[in-house]
Order: structure tokens, then C-alpha cells, then sequence
């Protein structure tokens, strides 16, 4: 089987983050039918280990190391259950895609490419698979994996997805949770003359919190904030009854929902609120739609006043570009995923920066600004930065065996995104690391292509660089 061979199985198993048990096991079964050493542990992180070939056992093992999960996101008129059912794949031209879902080339792509190498007949050193779980929501497989096991210093991380690019160095995050207590304040009672409005926000172009967060793609969350608080402060809007939006506190959200209690409403009046939240990004959303309609509603509407001003008050996007690199974020901010379920509302944000002083005192902030009002807030998925490594004989290789075959230099660049390196480089002593990969475009969304010569492009790099 080819390395889009098992790609393509791989896209016949539900693995979004948290539900990795069923891909867990595939791993385990492959390592079993090629006889090969291998760690399941209680969290469903693999670990498969290949011996290097005869005439070979003295040369340097070779870690190659990806996620099995997936940001999980599907089309509202898609009928696949991403809990249960497996893609629809399709390809048109250079592209493979998923028909109405997210397609998982990140990180698909490195355990296809893991088990291919670990299932060729060539001669190689010792290869390590590391293949870790929830990479998405907090890189906690990277976290809690053991690593006892290898032998290698020198790993290949196959989790970017720009060709030609070599990723030495990444951003540090954490997830910060809020629960706002609307119940504190009165239940809000529905009068005659007054309407129940859906508005409903779709068609936005979402994408990765950390490499599209300076894109000036909107965020369908703060834009429901702001229209919610222009409703509120014209004395339109009573109250709010439910808020929901995100899939995943990395991804830029592209859609939400929220109803609410409020004074009959005029189309001009609401196209006028509307084009106002939205003024900073009609340039970029031109397929972003925003529509309301009279609905019916059987919860509780909340006084929402303070709980809107708290929202609109937080921070979100870039907060600062860094100083050392050129058109890097340094620091910055996501609104990945609200709800709301009687008067409780959950909010998930995505903090990250390059520099770890930066990061805690972003949170510090958030935590000032939460301390006044009836919110709790907790901190999850805390992880560190990837330091740049001075003296690197991989990213040497590498850009030596990348100008050899294409004729051209590869940029080394750093990266405003978490990455599972700087916490893997804590559990292997003198870690040399690179990350890389094949292009994939609009990877978090449902519009996520992989393109497949640029796929063979990064398989002959990582045949060349191990051989």
C-alpha cells in the first residue's frame, strides 16, 4: 500500500479529537500484521518502532511523529456523523478532498506517511513513530505519552502545512474557559408587543487560530457579540435566551446562533446593525451571511447587558507582532467555542504567543477582566514554546537534500502556532527537530484540500532525508 493508500483508510475512521479509540486500535492492528514492536497506552497514543535494516543498526534512528486526530467539522446540510461515520472522499484534479467535512490531512497525512515507511522494504535506520492524540484541543497525547522507549534524537514532524517550508521554532499556548452566571440577574418576562428573533450567522471563512489569525478573518462569535450589544444598547434587544457557536477553541469560528427577547425589528434597521459589526471585514467575508427571523422559544430569557460588555471587553485576534521575526504574531487571542444552557454560558478561547511571558501576561488580563463579574475561569492544555536550536545538523540536511532536488532554497521559518515539538523536546533529551509537510489549504474547515503532488513531493523529501 502507498502512503495515499493509507491516507485514504484512515479517512474511513470518525477520529476527531476525543474520539480516537477506533484509529488507536487500526494502529495497533498494523503493527501486529507487520510483526512490528509497539505501545498502546491508556489514552490511545502509538508508539510504533521498525528496526533498522540490516547494515544500518549503528546509524541514528529517525523518529517520525504526527497526530492521529482531526478538527472534526462538517457542512450544516452534511448528514455524516463525525462520531460515527467515515469521509467522503473525493478528488478533482491535484486535490483531495472531504464532500461537505473537514478532510483531516492535518495530521492524517504523517501517520499515512508513518505507516509506509514502517511497511517499505528499503533499507533504513531504526524508525520511531510517534503518533499522539488530541493534538487539537490542547496537545494532550503529547503531554502525557511515554517515550521511554526510543532510541532517536532526530524527529521529523510532519504537522505544517506549506510546502517548502521548514518550521524550527512555534508558539506556546494554553485554553482559558469562562462560565458567565446570567441567572444572577432576573428572568426577563416576554410582553405582548414583543417578538422572538433567531439570528443566525454562517458563511464565514474560518480557518486556523494561530497561522490565519492576522488574515482579518472575521470571528462569528465577536461579530454576534458586537450586534448583540448594538441591539441591547439602542433598548431593542430584553434579553438573551440562548448563544452558540465553534466547534473547536483553534478554529476561527465561522458560524453561530443566538435568540433572543427584543422589540419588533425592521430589515433596514438590522441590515444597518449588522454592515456596522461587520465594517472591518467586508473586504475579506464575501460569503458571510448574517439573517434574522421570528421564532418560537421555550427557555428563559437573561438580562444580558453586562454579560455583552464583559464579551465585547475581551481581547481577541492579533495582540502583538514580534519584534525578531518579520511578519510573525507574536502574541494572540481566539474565541473558539460558545454555549449557552440555562443562564450558564461557557466560552473556550485559544491563547497563544511565541514568547511565554507574552502568553501568562495575556491570561493575567483575561483573569482581571473576569474577576469582577459572576465568571469563573479556568486554564487548560498549557503548553511551551519550541525554541530555536542554534546548532541543528537535521535542518542543516535538510535544506542540503531539499536544494539538491529542486534546485531552490526552502524558507526556515518560525511558526504562530502550537506545535507538538517544544513539549516532545522536554521528553527527549537534545532533540533535533523539524517540522514540515505537504500543502494543505483551509485545513480546520470544510473547504480543506490536500494537494496530492505536492503529497509526493514530501514523500520523496522524507525517503531522501532517511535513506
Amino acid at each position: 500500500m502507498t502512503y495515499l493508500d493509507y491516507f485514504k483508510e484512515l479517512c474511513k475512521i470518525p477520529h476527531g479529537s476525543g474520539n480516537t479509540k477506533a484509529i488507536s486500535d487500526y494502529l495497533v492492528s498494523f503493527a501486529k500484521g507487520h510483526e512490528l514492536e509497539y505501545y498502546q497506552d491508556e489514552i490511545n497514543n502509538v508508539v510504533i518502532i521498525k528496526e533498522a535494516s540490516q547494515g544500518r543498526e549503528g546509524d541514528e534512528p529517525i523518529i517520525i511523529q504526527g497526530h492521529m486526530d482531526m478538527v472534526a467539522v462538517k457542512d450544516d446540510d452534511c448528514d455524516i456523523d463525525m462520531l460515527k461515520d467515515g469521509l467522503r472522499i473525493k478528488e478533482e484534479g491535484d486535490f483531495i478532498f472531504a464532500e461537505g467535512t473537514s478532510l483531516g490531512g492535518d495530521d492524517g497525512i504523517a501517520v499515512a506517511y508513518a505507516l509506509a515507511l514502517l511497511a517499505s522494504d528499503l533499507s533504513l535506520p531504526r524508525i520511531e513513530a510517534v503518533i499522539t492524540v488530541d493534538e487539537e484541543v490542547g496537545m494532550d497525547g503529547a503531554s502525557a505519552i511515554d517515550l521511554s522507549m526510543l532510541k532517536g534524537h532526530t524527529m521529523l514532524n510532519v504537522d505544517s502545512e506549506e510546502e517548502g517550508i521548514f518550521l524550527v521554532s512555534c508558539a506556546g499556548g494554553a485554553r482559558v474557559d469562562f462560565e458567565y452566571d446570567c441567572t444572577v440577574e432576573p428572568v426577563v418576562e416576554k410582553k405582548e408587543s414583543e417578538k422572538i428573533y433567531e439570528i443566525d450567522m454562517s458563511g464565514f471563512i474560518g480557518g486556523h487560530s494561530g497561522t490565519e489569525i492576522d488574515k482579518n478573518r472575521a470571528n462569528a462569535i465577536r461579530i454576534m457579540c458586537k450586534l448583540l450589544k448594538k441591539l441591547s444598547d439602542s433598548g431593542f434587544m430584553q434579553g438573551l435566551g440562548s448563544f452558540d457557536g465553534g466547534v473547536a477553541d483553534n478554529a476561527i469560528c465561522n458560524a453561530c446562533k443566538a435568540v433572543i427577547l427584543c422589540k419588533p425589528l425592521e430589515p433596514e434597521l438590522f441590515d444597518m446593525l449588522k454592515y456596522e459589526s461587520m465594517d472591518a471585514f467586508l473586504g475579506t467575508e464575501k460569503t458571510a451571511a448574517i439573517t434574522f427571523k421570528e421564532v418560537d422559544f421555550a427557555g428563559d430569557f437573561y438580562q444580558a447587558g453586562d454579560f455583552l460588555h464583559f464579551l465585547t471587553s475581551l481581547p481577541n485576534g492579533v495582540m502583538a507582532m514580534s519584534k525578531d521575526v518579520e511578519g510573525l504574531v507574536e502574541t494572540s487571542l481566539n474565541h473558539g467555542i460558545i454555549h449557552m444552557n440555562a443562564g450558564k454560558v461557557n466560552l473556550s478561547l485559544s491563547v497563544r504567543s511565541n514568547i511565554n511571558d507574552k502568553k501568562y501576561e495575556l491570561i493575567k488580563t483575561l483573569r482581571e477582566l473576569s474577576e469582577i463579574r459572576p465568571v469563573t475561569m479556568g486554564i487548560r492544555g498549557d503548553y511551551p514554546g519550541w525554541a530555536y536550536r542554534e546548532n541543528s545538523p537535521l535542518r542543516e540536511k535538510m535544506i542540503s537534500v531539499y536544494r539538491e532536488m529542486y534546485g531552490k532554497e526552502p524558507l526556515v521559518n518560525a511558526l504562530h502556532a502550537g506545535l507538538e515539538c517544544g513539549i516532545l523536546s522536554e521528553k527527549i533529551p537534545d532533540l533535533d527537530c523539524v517540522s514540515f509537510g505537504p500543502d494543505i489549504f483551509d485545513i480546520h474547515t470544510t473547504k480543506e484540500k490536500l494537494s496530492l503532488s505536492s503529497a509526493e513531493r514530501t514523500w520523496e523529501l522524507i525517503l531522501k532525508i532517511v535513506e
